[in-house]
């Protein structure tokens, strides 16, 4: 029976996240039994035979789920692999004994906490906008902040997109000439979204920083490393993507 969305399929199976798998069905790189599939599509894991670039894709029930932290330094880019020879996040995590992919994104130049795993269901947990996982980074701006400029960022501001930002929590960490460091927490995951946040008030990111998602923080792990979740920081994320879910289900059905 045909009840699994081959997208859901693919994440299960840890090749790559829900989203991830979404793009490679739209480059048409995924075959369902030959065919060319859709989003939307659904599979039988039992039954199908299922390719992606041509390789098959073996479903296994018993699969163990791995989670990792990287403290990801500059310089590397959040991709399995790239075309003009950058470096990326994987070359990192060499030494995991498992195939695991990252769960969100940072950016080239941002550094800081990034989250790998080989459970679909997980990284969709905290990357689906519906959760609101918060994400808190420490910023290096240029130039000193203003009061209005810290009220905006608050508030929501307009990206260039046109798509306006949820509230976020802003705390001047120090404040110097022609300089600030501030601390911004956020639970939204947009492309480069603090960069963009802040140029969106006048203001020049010359670091970033991500230290915590969740309660899950980056703490003293050295830039470059990497270390295996603990089975309660796994929990709390989880805990932390389902209470949000279920909290914004009852305000909807309150409405």
């Amino acid at each position: 029976m045909r009840d699994t969305r081959i997208q859901k399929a693919m994440a299960d199976q840890g090749l790559c996240s829900r989203r991830q798998a979404e793009q490679i069905i739209l480059e048409d790189r995924v075959r369902l039994n030959g065919r060319p599939v859709s989003l939307g599509d659904k599979m039988d894991v039992r039954a199908d035979v299922l390719t992606v670039d041509g390789q098959r894709v073996f479903f296994d029930k018993k699969k163990e789920y791995y989670y990792y932290m990287l403290n990801k330094p500059r310089g590397y880019i959040t991709t399995s692999k790239d075309d003009r020879g950058r470096k990326t996040v994987l070359e990192l995590m060499q030494d995991v004994p498992v195939r695991v992919y990252p769960v969100g994104r940072l950016d080239k130049d941002s550094e800081g906490l990034l989250l790998f795993t080989n459970d679909g269901n997980f990284a969709n947990m905290l990357t689906h906008p519906s959760h609101q996982v918060s994400k808190l980074y420490r910023v290096t701006v240029r130039p000193t902040v203003t009061e209005e400029q810290l009220i905006a960022l608050a508030n929501g501001v307009y990206l260039d997109d046109g798509t306006k930002t949820l509230p976020a929590v802003v705390r001047v960490v120090t404040q110097e000439e022609n300089r600030s460091v501030l601390e911004i927490s956020i639970k939204e995951g947009k492309n480069r979204q603090v960069r963009r946040m802040c140029a969106a008030v006048g203001l020049e990111v010359a670091r970033l920083r991500r230290n915590s998602i969740g309660s899950v923080k980056l703490g003293m792990l050295a830039p470059g490393k990497f270390r295996e979740l603990k089975p309660s920081e796994v929990i709390a994320l989880k805990s932390s993507a389902s209470k949000t879910s279920r909290n914004k289900r009852k305000d909807t059905e309150a409405k």
